[in-house]
């Protein structure tokens, strides 16, 4: 992980290296001892990793959402007298980032700053509008392989389904990105037929997407995994090599691109910042990329207390399977679910979610929390709870009036429409005193709340 103001800040005093901190993290009793966690999620995430070696503070109330929150007070001074701080480097967090610059002006000490959107540029959803969608496959009409159009075709990267390019003839337009060395890049290809109908792929329909090495290419560098639909290139070693791509049916292979080999680079890491104003900051509701985040908190606090790194290691990923568990409830959930669509009376916090396991969240706002709806945006959620026979509307419990009571749109919508319930649904910003009580964190917010709200909203139950 590479050690600047984006990722592991490091400063050191009267010319020390950073080896003078090694070990400081681990006697919680020393003065000064002690993190801070920029909202509930991270504060969480943090804690998780560190274990017993220190504890890290969220500067958020109880009952209040940290999406949107200012600080009062000189919280900067305080987040100095601490060892680390934990944040999201983009602008719909400004406090923390303003945090940060008065660490750098004028705290030049031992404070470190981890951000958690370190190296996630290729995953971030454009803040002011949709990622982008895949073409839908056809799943209703049989292919014959001699109607498919092979001799040009669009390629994607499944982080942030951005296209990359695409197969003409007999070259490529575009490239496959750099892949990291220990990551790895999921890659798919979009086929049609003389119809313009997308062919479904999967290892359970009869075409499949796949690559190999190209003849004589070093195998060295990289990892090639197939999983029907996309294929996962994983970075082993640095080095550059060639891949070809495939298209088979039925296991038989019926077009590749070996006249034109793609080559693709495996590299130490990629140089990323975080996110800006054009990106969406909600990564940590998916649990998918909640866990590049504690990764990142991960190498963070080994590169402070590498006396340490093993324990964060083994915290990390014993942590990391409850994440996993998780995941596996959303694509259970997905799979019975009678519908794709549900509403959710909030701001538009689960955006990674949604792209993460193929639904939609129609929300009356966009991205940023406390945005008022019209009654035309309530019309349009009356229209589909209408269109799509739902009973059970989402809102967020950190967007109420007041414990125990419904957000007014959500009020109307019942109100106005057929459906006759609502649930909570939160984007684990904050906690509630009740589940504060309960010592619930991110895994418990997703378990008991919101895997059961979703569950009721898309017919899943």
């Amino acid at each position: 992980m590479d050690v600047t103001r984006r990722s592991v800040l490091k400063r050191t005093l009267g010319g020390a290296a950073l080896g003078s901190l090694a070990g400081c993290l681990s006697d919680p009793t020393e003065d000064g001892e002690g993190g801070y966690a920029a909202f509930f999620a991270l504060w969480d995430f943090a804690n998780q990793v560190a274990g017993e070696t220190m504890d890290f503070e969220n500067p958020v109330d109880t009952g209040v959402m940290g999406h949107g929150w200012e600080p009062n007070g000189n919280l900067t001074s305080e987040i100095a007298s601490s060892e680390v701080f934990v944040y999201l480097d983009t602008p719909e967090f400004s406090w923390a980032q303003d945090v940060v610059a008065g660490l750098e002006r004028d705290y030049e000490d031992d404070i470190a700053v981890i951000d958690g959107l370190d190296g996630m540029d290729s995953y971030l959803i454009p803040f002011g509008g949709d990622s982008e969608s895949l073409p839908e496959p056809d799943y209703n009409h049989e292919f014959d392989p001699a109607d498919i159009t092979t001799n040009q075709y669009p390629y994607y990267d499944l982080r942030s389904n951005e296209q990359l390019g695409y197969w003409h003839i007999d070259h490529w337009h575009g490239s496959v990105p750099d892949v990291p060395v220990d990551d790895s890049v999921p890659v798919t290809a979009v086929f049609s037929d003389n119809q313009e109908r997308v062919v479904p792929l999967g290892p359970n329909e009869a075409f499949q997407f796949d690559m190999r090495l190209a003849d004589g290419a070093s195998d060295g560098p990289l990892e090639i995994t197939s999983h029907g639909d996309s294929v996962e290139l994983s970075g082993l070693e640095t080095g550059q090599t060639e891949i070809v791509f495939q298209l088979r049916h039925e296991g038989e292979l019926v077009h590749e691109t070996d006249v034109a080999p793609m080559s693709v680079d495996v590299v130490e890491e990629i140089d990323e910042e975080g996110g800006d104003e054009f990106h969406d900051p909600h990564v940590w509701v998916d649990p998918v990329l909640a866990g590049r985040v504690v990764d990142t908190i991960t190498d963070g606090l080994a590169e402070i207390d590498p006396d340490n790194a093993e324990l964060f290691a083994e915290n990390a990923a014993a942590y990391k399977e409850r994440l996993t568990a998780v995941d596996q409830q959303f694509q259970s959930l997905i799979e019975n679910a009678e519908r794709d669509i549900a509403v959710f009376v909030a701001h538009d916090s689960y955006r990674y979610v949604e792209r993460q396991y193929g639904f939609e969240l129609h929300t009356p706002v966009g991205v940023t929390p406390d945005a008022a709806e019209s009654l035309e945006d309530i019309s349009d959620m009356v229209d589909i709870v209408e269109e799509h026979n739902i009973d059970t509307i989402l809102y967020d419990p950190f967007e109420t009036p007041g414990e125990d009571s419904l957000p007014t749109a959500a009020e109307m919508l019942i109100e106005n429409s057929s459906a006759t319930n609502a649930e909570p649904l939160t984007p684990v910003g904050g906690t509630t005193q009740e589940w504060a009580e309960q010592d619930w964190g991110w895994v418990e917010q997703m378990e008991e709340v919101n895997i059961p709200s979703l569950e009721k909203a898309l017919g899943a139950e």
